[in-house]
């Protein structure tokens, strides 16, 4: 499987609660409508708790940056599957709309995204078998 990890942050005018809102019950259902055009097999939206607290001590133990608002993944079969869809004028047309959207949330010149493979090292499975 390939995967977009799109870290979202939210446009300087936006809460965190209509960041959230707006991602889930607008943006969400947009990418539903278009799935088939775009091939993707999953769509998984991860939302920040919103509570700066919870992570200050991560942060500052570690030096990072401030946290993202969320990550975005979205997943395809192959790099062959990807490679047809940035060739499908139908996926091309999708993609604009989903990004035209998206400016109306995200910070996009702050918000990184790249494509990845993943590398299981521990599994659900794993761990509840191990009980």
């Amino acid at each position: 499987m390939i995967k977009l990890t799109f870290c979202l942050r939210r446009l300087p005018h936006l809460t965190h609660e209509q960041f959230h809102d707006y991602w889930l019950n607008h943006h969400g259902p947009l990418v539903r409508s278009v799935m088939k055009d775009i091939r993707v097999k999953r769509y998984v939206q991860t939302h920040s708790l919103g509570e700066p607290a919870l992570s200050a001590g991560l942060q500052a133990a570690r030096g990072a940056p401030e946290p993202y608002d969320g990550i975005a993944e979205l997943y395809w079969e192959s790099r062959e599957e990807l490679a047809a869809v940035a060739a499908d004028p139908l996926a091309q047309k999708a993609g604009a709309m989903l990004l035209r959207d998206e400016r109306n949330f995200i910070d996009l010149a702050n918000s990184p995204l790249w494509y990845n493979e993943e590398h299981e090292i521990i599994s659900l499975d794993e761990v509840r078998n191990a009980r």
